[in-house]
């Protein structure tokens, strides 16, 4: 169950940052060409699989209890960050993120850019822009990769789960070359973030010596204590945004 879970959720996860990176690449690689853009997704595919192979492994030699502790932790973190921003997206309290828009922001950027040529570069702006976007993006998976896979001594599982992801918007983006504006990005940060939030939750607590009842099942409850937490907090706060919307637009 939990190797289903852990393909599942880092799928889910690297599903949504390859979504971001392919925006920035797309915007890139049609407006300036596709070589240099190439050359920058090249290299920072190789950067973060470095950052895997180094990391991976020298998590795995940290004693599990202490491991599950500290990576519960950071996933706990991280998780309620996104779970944080779905939260106020779903209910109206922050704009929805618009691939659309900053596919069209990337690309009026692009295209104002002046072109530099640096060694076999040669165009440094389309390889600087594609690097730092699919970096920045790709450290998010990596992270999530190395974690999971770690915490569960099977990184090459995870691997599997953030190659899937990849191939597939990859693909998709490829086939429209266009933003993927009708992926419901969203709605997959909201998922993410409860699997996220859940399994730091329930590593964190088994690192600290918690024994929950049920073993592995549980993970199953605490995943629909949380997603059922969270949706709560949306109904509630679109309720309180309405009462404030009210409360405005009442005369003095």
């Amino acid at each position: 169950m939990r190797d289903t879970l852990l393909v599942l959720s880092v799928f889910l996860a690297c599903a949504v940052e390859a979504v971001e990176a392919l925006t920035i690449v797309l915007a890139v690689g049609t407006t300036r060409g596709w070589r240099s853009t190439w050359y920058g997704v090249g290299a920072a595919g190789i950067a973060l699989a470095t950052f895997v192979a180094v990391l991976g492994p020298a998590l795995t030699a940290i004693p599990i209890d202490a491991l599950r502790l500290v990576v519960g932790a950071l996933l706990l973190i991280f998780g309620l960050q996104w779970l944080r921003k779905a939260i106020l997206r779903a209910s109206g309290f922050k704009a929805l993120h618009d691939e659309d828009a900053i596919y069209n922001e990337h690309t009026t950027e692009a295209t104002a850019a002046a072109r530099a040529e640096r060694a076999f570069i040669d165009d440094w702006y389309s390889f600087t822009i594609s690097f730092k976007g699919v970096l920045l993006e790709g450290l998010e998976v990596a992270f999530i990769v190395v974690t999971f896979g770690a915490n569960q001594g099977n990184i090459p599982l995870a691997v599997v789960g953030a190659v899937a992801a990849v191939v597939v918007i990859v693909a998709v983006g490829i086939a429209v070359h266009q933003p993927l504006s009708r992926v419901p990005e969203n709605t997959l940060k909201f998922v993410v973030g409860v699997m996220l939030t859940s399994f730091g939750t329930f590593w964190g607590a088994e690192g600290a010596g918690v024994s929950w009842p049920g073993s592995d099942a549980a993970l199953l409850g605490v995943i629909a204590v949380v997603a059922v937490t969270s949706i709560g907090l949306v109904a509630w706060l679109r309720r309180e945004r309405g009462r404030q919307a009210r409360l405005v637009a009442e005369p003095a």
